[in-house]
C-alpha cells in the first residue's frame, strides 16, 4: 500500500494511472471508489485508503456505482488483449488489426495503449523484440540459432531489425562490442570530468569522473579511439546540454534495455528541465504503479547520464535519494535547469 499523502494526490488529480493499486474508501458516505472517480472529491478526514475492494467490504463499505471499483475497466480488458496478441505473434501487429480487435478506433486505441503501458502498440512490441534478440544472442553459440530462435523468418529481417534497434551489430552485441568503434573522450565540465562514448549510431555512455578504463570494463572487446571531426560536433552538444539545459532530444541515443527499462528512460526524457519526478510517478507514468523498486532500478539502469535525465527523480518525500555520481553532481544539475527556467 502506498503512502497516504500519495494516495490522496492521486485521488485530487484523478490520476487513472493509480487505479487497482488502491481504493479511497469514504466514511461520510459508506462507499470506496477508483482513485480516478470522477464523483465531487470527499473532505480529506473522511477519507481512508485500502489496498483493495476486498478489504474495503471488510470494513462495511460498499462500491461506488459510478465508478465500479471492483470491475476490470473496458480500456484495462483491451490493453491486456493486445498485449497478449502481440506477445503470441512475437512481432509488431498492425495498429488498425489490433484496434479492430479491442473495439476501437486506431487513434483512440493508440491512446488507451500508451496511457496504460508508456509506450506505443508498435514501441511495446519492438520492445519485446528487442528484448528477445538480446536473451537470445546472449546464450546462443551462433548468430544463425539466434535468429529463428528470437521468431524471426531468416536473417535479413533480423539483422535488419537489429540494426534499428540494437545499434551494435548481432554478434558484437552478444561478444562485448567486439568489431566495433566506439570514439570517446573526456572533457572539462563545470561538474567536473565527464566521459561521452559513441558508437556511428549515438551516444553510448555518458558519465561523471570515469574514464577509458571504465569504459573498457563495459565493453571489453570493442576497438575504442578517440576523436573525429563528427564525434567532435557530437561531444560539443553533449557538453553544451549539461552547460545549458534545454531540449537536447535532437542528440542520438544508442542504449539498449529491457521494455521496462526503455518505457522508464522514454518518460524521464519528457520530464521538463527544472522539473522533477517520484519513483512512484515514474512507475505510474509507465503503466505499473506498484513497480515503484522496479522505476528505481530502471533509473538507476541508465548509462546515458543528462541525456536521459535520471537525476530529475527524486524521493516522495522530496529528499534528492540517490545518484551514481553523487548527490552534489544531481544537485547542481537540478539548480542549473532551475536557474535556466527562471526560477
Amino acid at each position: 500500500m502506498i503512502a497516504e499523502d500519495e494516495a490522496w494526490t492521486a485521488v485530487l488529480a484523478r490520476d487513472r494511472a493509480f487505479d487497482g493499486r488502491f481504493v479511497t474508501g469514504v466514511l461520510s458516505t459508506g462507499i470506496y471508489c477508483r482513485p480516478s472517480c470522477s464523483a465531487r472529491h470527499p473532505r480529506r478526514e473522511n477519507v481512508r485508503f485500502f489496498a483493495d475492494g476486498e478489504a474495503a467490504r471488510a470494513a462495511g463499505l460498499r462500491p461506488c456505482l459510478r465508478c465500479s471499483p471492483d470491475e476490470v475497466s473496458r480500456d484495462e480488458r483491451a490493453v491486456l488483449m493486445a498485449i497478449e496478441a502481440i506477445k503470441a505473434a512475437g512481432q509488431t501487429l498492425a495498429l488498425a488489426d489490433l484496434a479492430e480487435q479491442c473495439g476501437y478506433s486506431p487513434t483512440h486505441f493508440q491512446r488507451v495503449f500508451a496511457r496504460a503501458t508508456g509506450l506505443s502498440p508498435a514501441a511495446y512490441a519492438r520492445a519485446l523484440q528487442k528484448e528477445r534478440m538480446a536473451e537470445v544472442l546472449t546464450g546462443a553459440e551462433r548468430v544463425t540459432d539466434a535468429v529463428y530462435d528470437a521468431g524471426f523468418s531468416g536473417p535479413s529481417r533480423f539483422y535488419s531489425a537489429a540494426g534499428d534497434r540494437l545499434g551494435m551489430s548481432p554478434s558484437a552485441w552478444r561478444d562485448g562490442g567486439r568489431g566495433v568503434t566506439i570514439r570517446w573522450a573526456v572533457v572539462a565540465t563545470s561538474l567536473g570530468p565527464m566521459l561521452v562514448a559513441a558508437t556511428d549510431k549515438g551516444v553510448c555512455r555518458l558519465s561523471f569522473n570515469e574514464d577509458s578504463e571504465a569504459l573498457r570494463r563495459r565493453f571489453p572487446n570493442a576497438d575504442l579511439a578517440e576523436g573525429g571531426e563528427a564525434f567532435e560536433r557530437l561531444v560539443g552538444d553533449v557538453v553544451a546540454a549539461v552547460e545549458a539545459p534545454g531540449d537536447h532530444s535532437h542528440i542520438p541515443l544508442d542504449v539498449k534495455g529491457t521494455a521496462f527499462q526503455e518505457a522508464v528512460w522514454q518518460a524521464l526524457r519528457r520530464i521538463p528541465p527544472g522539473e522533477t519526478r517520484s519513483y512512484a510517478e515514474i512507475a505510474a507514468e509507465v503503466g505499473k504503479p506498484g513497480a515503484v523498486r522496479a522505476a528505481g532500478s530502471a533509473n538507476g539502469a541508465n548509462n546515458v547520464a543528462v541525456l536521459i535525465p535520471c537525476h530529475r527523480v527524486i524521493r516522495s518525500d522530496g529528499s534528492l535519494g540517490g545518484y551514481a555520481y553523487g548527490l552534489e553532481i544531481k544537485r547542481r544539475l537540478l539548480d542549473k535547469e532551475r536557474d535556466a527556467k527562471g526560477e
